[in-house]
C-alpha cells in the first residue's frame, strides 16, 4: 500500500506529503484504495468536513502520477477559512519541475485560457486570441516559472500557480512546447519515447512548497526536498 506522510498536524488541518502513485479520491469506477480511503481510517471526523462526501477536508488536489505537500481541513470552520483563501488566491504553491527541452527564457508566464478536450480525459490550452479578438472560450489560468538550472535536453523549474485547473501546469508547459518528463497524456510523440526510455514510473513534478493562513491569522509555510528517486534522476543528467 503507498502511504502518506504526515508534514504537520494539529486539531484544525493536516498537512500531508502525498506520494505518487496514490489517489487523492476516488469515483464509482476506481476500485483502489485511496487518500481518503487512508485519512477517513485515521480521522472518520473528516467525513462531516467539506462540500463534497467523495472528497471531505480536500482544499486542492494532486494528480495520481504526482507527489507533494497538501493541507486537509480537520474542522469544518477551518475548512471555510482555507476555502475563502483558495478562492482569493492567498495561498501560495510552488512546484519543481523537470520538462523536455531546454528553454532560453530566464522566467515566464504562462496565460492560455484551459478547457476540457473533446477528448474527454484531458484539458486543452486554447489560444489567447481568436480571428483577432480575445478568445472568450476556456477558463482563466496563470502559471508562472523560473529556471533553476539548464540541462543539455532538460530544464529544471520552479513553478507558481495563481489559479487551479485542473492538469493546469502538465497543459500550460505542453502548450508552451516543453512537456513534463513522465507525462504521457501531454506529451508528443517524441517525448513519449524518451519518457520510454528514461522509464522513471510518475511525472516529474512536485508539490514543495505551500503556505496559508490558519484560523488566527499565522502565516505557515512547508517545504520539502524532491523524492530520492527523481534527486538520482537529475545527477545523472549532464
Amino acid at each position: 500500500m503507498i502511504k502518506y506522510k504526515t508534514i504537520f498536524e494539529n486539531k484544525k488541518f493536516l498537512v500531508i506529503n502525498k506520494p505518487a502513485g496514490l489517489l487523492v479520491h476516488g469515483a464509482d469506477h476506481i476500485k483502489e484504495l485511496t487518500l481518503i480511503d487512508q485519512l477517513l481510517k485515521k480521522y472518520p471526523s473528516l467525513k462531516k468536513v467539506g462540500e463534497d462526501p467523495v472528497r471531505p477536508g480536500i482544499m486542492h488536489r494532486l494528480d495520481k502520477q504526482v507527489s507533494g505537500l497538501m493541507v486537509i481541513a480537520k474542522t469544518q470552520p477551518a475548512f471555510e477559512h482555507l476555502k475563502q483563501q483558495f478562492h482569493e488566491r492567498k495561498t501560495i504553491k510552488l512546484y519543481t519541475a523537470l520538462v523536455h527541452g531546454k528553454i532560453d527564457k530566464d522566467e515566464a508566464e504562462i496565460n492560455f485560457p484551459i478547457q476540457r478536450s473533446s477528448k474527454g480525459h484531458k484539458m486543452a490550452a486554447l489560444p489567447l486570441t481568436t480571428k483577432g479578438k480575445p478568445t472568450e472560450a476556456g477558463r482563466q489560468a496563470i502559471t508562472e516559472f523560473e529556471i533553476i538550472k539548464r540541462f543539455i535536453n532538460y530544464t529544471l523549474l520552479k513553478v507558481k500557480i495563481k489559479t487551479g485547473r485542473t492538469h493546469q501546469i502538465r497543459v500550460h508547459l505542453t502548450a508552451y512546447g516543453h512537456p513534463l518528463v513522465g507525462d504521457d497524456l501531454y506529451g508528443t510523440r517524441k517525448t513519449k519515447e524518451k519518457n520510454k526510455k528514461i522509464n522513471l514510473g510518475r511525472i516529474f513534478l512536485v508539490a514543495t512548497e505551500l503556505s496559508f493562513l490558519d484560523l488566527d491569522n499565522k502565516k505557515h509555510t512547508y517545504k520539502i526536498d524532491l523524492p530520492r528517486n527523481l534527486k538520482n534522476f537529475l545527477k545523472q543528467l549532464k
